[in-house]
């Protein structure tokens, strides 16, 4: 019996190699993204686990130091506070309180105090209990502008650039290019009742994604054969 040709039979099977190309590319992507992810959470549960340090010993190098705690002097300035929105606690809306501070060598950063809850209405803004006037002690975690919660400004629409540009550009100020998450202080009422939280340690779905892909692509292949011998 003659054999009955398949038409098209270079085509299809370009497009197969095409589909497999791109399923391995697209697992590849997602077996870095976990790797990125794993390393990333574990440099997180380092530093949380590390002593206090001085800010002074590691703020020339803030990247290699985020999310380590540190403790610093200064002075808070309540007439310098911007609400970080679209926050939410336990299932309510709220705000994170963002302070300007200087230090004795007038350094300033601004220090996240907290969440709280919004006022009668999501866009109301809450009553704030103003910090300390006095000079007093703090202790944080360090943390850089590109790891500051998103959302945006009470007022100020986000447009996706560094959020502490825009704390700056809307206070008409110059400030370091990490903040700190106030964890306590010297007075007690530094310590927030709702601390700012740390993000979820877990490694994610990517693994997982990978081997999907990997799996896309198996049936691609077995697709194609399958349709060759049906000729």
């Amino acid at each position: 019996m003659e054999k009955v040709r398949e038409p098209y039979s270079i085509f299809k099977s370009l497009i197969a190699l095409v589909l497999v190309v791109l399923c391995c590319i697209a697992a590849q992507w997602q077996y870095h993204r976990g790797v990125d992810r794993h390393a990333r959470n574990a440099i997180i549960e380092k530093h949380i686990a590390l002593a206090p340090v001085a800010l002074d010993s590691v703020k020339d190098s803030p990247l290699a130091a985020e999310w380590k705690t540190v403790t610093t002097q200064g002075v808070f300035d309540p007439t310098k506070q911007i609400l970080l929105k679209n926050r939410y606690s336990e299932g309510f809306y709220g705000f994170e309180v963002l302070t300007l501070f200087t230090t004795p060598n007038n350094e300033k950063f601004w220090v996240d105090r907290g969440w709280v809850k919004a006022g009668a209405a999501a866009t109301i803004a809450p009553t704030l209990t103003p910090p300390p006037t006095n000079e007093v002690s703090i202790t944080g975690r360090l943390r850089l502008d590109s790891s500051l919660p998103r959302g945006s400004f009470f007022a100020l629409p986000a447009d996706g650039s560094g959020l502490i540009s825009k704390l700056d550009a809307q206070s008409q100020l110059d400030t370091e290019d990490y903040y700190i998450d106030l964890l306590s202080g010297s007075e007690s009422s530094l310590t927030p009742a709702v601390p700012a939280q740390l993000p979820e340690l877990s490694d994610g779905p990517h693994m997982a994604y990978a081997l999907q892909w990997l799996f896309f692509g198996g049936l691609v292949i077995y697709g194609r054969i399958l349709i060759r011998r049906t000729r």
